[in-house]
């Protein structure tokens, strides 16, 4: 949201970007830092910090659930927040993600034009999009179905590679996504991270409102490229000390030799599959940067804050760390992605297809091993294998789990094959249609602006 604010900022420096802040019953990090930053730096973005609201008990433990359910009992404060800024203000828009669904009903009451910003690609929009018209069709859970879904404007996806809460049909989740997806074609615009060279066909088949019955597809504004440069936490000692050993570090290797090794903010893996990651890596015989964020969980998918006290040597196969030491680089929780991608060192990335990291690969040039995780990735995958074609995919088992064997041959074929080779070339092709985009989204940013106007 702030790098949309800032986004905005540079099309009407007249602006003022307010972002309304909830607190969630769960450990998410602290952005206090990154924040009170922002707010020191660029006076023309504001924060207001809506009161904590009281949930009903329950037993879920379910965060998408429980992040839904805040959002929209805070709907009152939301109200109160925006007849307090109209006093002062006019109010051009609200604009909500994806969880934040709900306040298009206060949006819609206080007669303010809501719009949803889409921090996914195009893609993925058209598969929420087209959700409603699934679940209307279909009376399984997708987790059952085993077949494939024909989405308007992308390759066949099969039903369980969409996003977890939207295979179990009885889940609570499954509803407020329902919801959620429904409220896109009420909304007075969607703004979308993504250019239309990455995502012709989608973006195409979303303008033409293929994707939602009787075409009620709202105006469409792709304006990304959107990446930001620095994290919630970037200025803490530990990280700016992270970012010169691994930047020098890059410095002292060959260019285009380097594989790049990082999952998300969330991401967890299990000792036996770090074990089995620093196995084929080693056996590859490339030189690698990977990044161990978490520490490793048998029973947990993601992980909600990170945590850098890592021991390296007891998570990881006995004598790794001195064996790779001249080849490899191992961080503990953080590394400072936008500026590794970016390093000439840097030839692959072995990614769990982030929407952020996607990006932030394709505007560097970087191709990407495939190995999704959690929430949308598994389409994104899909997206970069079969669409963008600027991956490679890792092949899990069935339980998900991945072999030694399979790291070392998609790291080999990243970094030798032909297959990788012509990859890479797309990557960069990729790269400059990325540096050259700025005319179409400039001209979707300075519609939105623009519409503002007539309201």
């Amino acid at each position: 949201m702030v790098e949309l604010g800032k986004l905005l900022l540079t099309q009407k420096p007249s602006l003022c970007i307010h972002i309304f802040i909830t607190s969630v019953p769960y450990d998410s990090g602290s952005t206090a830092p990154y924040i009170a930053n922002v707010a020191a730096t660029i006076p023309s973005i504001k924060f207001h910090h809506l009161p904590t609201v009281s949930l009903p008990s329950t037993k879920t433990t379910h965060h998408e659930e429980l992040t839904f359910e805040v959002l929209r009992l805070s709907n009152p404060h939301v109200r109160e927040e925006l007849l307090s800024i109209a006093k002062n203000y006019t109010i051009h828009g609200l604009v909500v993600d994806f969880f934040c669904c709900a306040a298009l009903f206060v949006a819609k009451e206080l007669n303010i034009p809501g719009y949803h910003f889409f921090t996914s690609g195009a893609g993925v929009l058209a598969g929420f999009l087209y959700f409603p018209t699934i679940h209307n069709t279909t009376t399984k859970s997708l987790k059952d179905l085993k077949s494939l879904l024909h989405i308007p404007g992308v390759p066949p996806i099969p039903s369980s590679d969409m996003p977890i809460p939207v295979l179990h049909r009885d889940d609570k989740d499954y509803k407020y996504f329902l919801d959620s997806s429904s409220s896109f074609p009420e909304s007075a615009g969607i703004v979308v991270n993504t250019f239309a060279s990455l995502e012709a066909r989608a973006v195409k088949t979303l303008s033409e409102g293929l994707c939602v019955p009787n075409k009620r597809t709202p105006p469409i504004y792709c304006i990304g490229p959107l990446i930001a440069t620095e994290g919630p936490k970037d200025d803490s000692g530990t990280r700016n000390g992270t970012t010169v050993e691994c930047l020098t570090w890059l410095d002292s290797q060959p260019v285009g030799s380097v594989v790049f090794l990082c999952f998300g903010s969330l991401g967890l893996f299990s000792e036996e599959q770090l074990r089995e990651i620093a196995y084929g890596l080693e056996r590859s015989g490339h030189r690698f940067l990977w990044v161990v964020r978490n520490p490793p969980s048998d029973n947990k998918s993601v992980a909600l804050s990170a945590h850098p006290n890592i021991d390296l040597d007891s998570l990881l196969p006995e004598g790794f760390l001195d064996r790779t030491k001249e080849s490899g680089l191992v961080l503990k929780s953080w590394a400072p992605q936008v500026a590794v991608l970016n390093h000439p060192s840097v030839g692959g990335f072995v990614s769990h297809c982030g929407w952020n990291s996607v990006l932030e690969a394709v505007c560097a040039g970087v191709p990407l091993v495939a190995w999704p995780l959690y929430a949308e990735q598994r389409v994104n995958r899909i997206l970069l294998l079969e669409e963008m074609k600027l991956a490679l995919p890792m092949n899990e088992s069935d339980n998900g789990f991945v072999s030694s064997a399979e790291v070392e041959e998609r790291v080999l074929g990243l970094m030798e094959s032909e297959e990788g080779k012509l990859i890479r070339e797309r990557a960069i092709a990729m790269k400059i249609a990325a540096l050259n985009e700025g005319g179409s989204s400039r001209m979707a940013l300075s519609q939105l602006v623009e519409s503002w106007k007539h309201k």
